[in-house]
């Protein structure tokens, strides 16, 4: 299991946990993280599936029926479609983005890899992903899953996640440090 001192909540620590024995059960680990993967950028493509998922406004019953709604239509079954209406039922919507890092931390941690949270100002080319991951096992002393995310607001460069350990070599974190060293000079 996750370890309790990382900033994942315990509550998505603990449905992560359940998510993950079911998968291991039924030996679909790779099916249950692809599934949540697809279910994340879904996340992340949708302003209106986020505010469904993060507004208190909306009753268990509501977030039930949209849930299941989107995952039948976006063709997520088994594990995870049983997982997100249950969650939904259970009101615990809100922690669904925490579940799934935990999910590819517990995973993760069973198939003996680090993980890591890379962000880009633009999507990494298979060989640029290949290197970085051969440096990352370099300094982590076993294989990394990386997870990607692209954010054009870094202008350039990479914001690496492991662990507790965070690398920031972005456009935008140098040019703020310059920002404000000249802000202190002037």
């Amino acid at each position: 299991m996750a370890q309790s001192s990382s900033p994942i909540s315990a509550v998505a620590e603990r449905y992560a946990g359940s998510l993950f024995e079911l998968a291991l059960q039924e030996n679909s680990v790779a099916k249950v993280e692809a599934d949540l993967n697809d279910f994340e950028a879904m996340l992340n493509g949708s302003a209106d599936l986020a505010r469904l998922i993060n507004s208190p406004v909306f009753s268990s019953e509501d977030q039930a029926k949209a849930i299941g709604a989107i995952i039948a239509k976006a063709k997520i079954t088994g594990l995870v479609g049983n997982f997100l209406r249950v969650v939904a039922k259970n009101r615990r919507l809100f922690a669904v983005p925490g579940m799934i890092k935990a999910f590819r931390q517990i995973a993760a941690d069973h198939r003996g890899e680090a993980s890591a949270e890379v962000t880009s100002a633009h999507a990494l080319t298979d060989a640029q992903q290949t290197e970085l991951k051969a440096t990352l096992k370099s300094i982590a002393g076993k294989d990394v899953a990386i997870a990607m995310t692209v954010d054009p607001s870094l202008l350039g460069g990479l914001i690496v996640k492991m662990g507790s350990r965070q690398i920031d070599t972005s456009l935008k974190t140098k040019l703020n440090s310059l920002k404000l060293a000249l802000k202190e000079v002037g």
